[in-house]
């Protein structure tokens, strides 16, 4: 199974973020939603955890 990254690198913000979480893909989401509420003050709506989803990215491994 190929794991999935969410790297805040990737969005803009006022925090200048740099957590990475990588793991399977309900995992990361669950955490990627939980850091996004409690650090970035969002609320945990379907839009945000669709929002995400689309966000997360296949680890890329080294050749």
């Amino acid at each position: 199974m190929t794991r999935k990254v969410a790297d805040c690198r990737r969005v803009p913000s006022e925090s200048h973020c740099s957590l990475t979480i990588a793991g399977e893909e309900d995992e990361v989401l669950r955490a990627a939603t939980q850091h996004a509420v409690s650090v970035h003050r969002h609320e945990d709506t379907p839009e945000l955890r669709e929002q995400i989803k689309e966000f997360l990215e296949d680890e890329k491994t080294p050749a």
